[in-house]
């Protein structure tokens, strides 16, 4: 059983910064993890995503060069490093974890756990 926590969502202005933390307990060291967002009225996208082994960082299109996702294996931890934040970035942040690191990084369907959610609101 895989449990994880996010934190560190919140109001932010247009421009700003923010760092989100997702928590990781149980078994997820060999797998992969990623973030996920859900925009009012909207379906939940693909976000950043990286595999707790290392290697290549993934990133959609509308995030890529403002955002930055890393881990801290020792504390079992993700980060979002959320940098130049738009209106459009408002969702709430969603971290998941997959139980392998053979999958398909936008798909939401490959991951196994998800977190509670986080909400970020950029106002303009």
């Amino acid at each position: 059983q895989v449990q994880l926590v996010e934190s560190g969502g919140g109001l932010v202005q247009a421009g700003g910064s923010l760092r989100l933390s997702c928590a990781a307990s149980g078994r997820t060291d060999s797998g992969s993890m990623g973030w996920f967002r859900q925009p009012p009225g909207k379906e939940r996208e693909f976000v950043a995503a990286i595999r707790w082994s290392g290697g290549p960082t993934y990133y959609s299109d509308s995030v890529k060069g403002r955002f930055t996702i890393s881990r801290d294996n020792a504390k079992n931890t993700v980060y979002l490093q959320m940098n130049s934040l738009k209106p459009e970035d408002t969702a709430v942040y969603y971290c998941a974890a997959a139980l392998t690191a053979t999958w398909s990084p936008s798909r939401g369907h490959d991951y196994d756990y998800w977190g509670q959610g986080t909400q970020v609101t950029v106002s303009s």
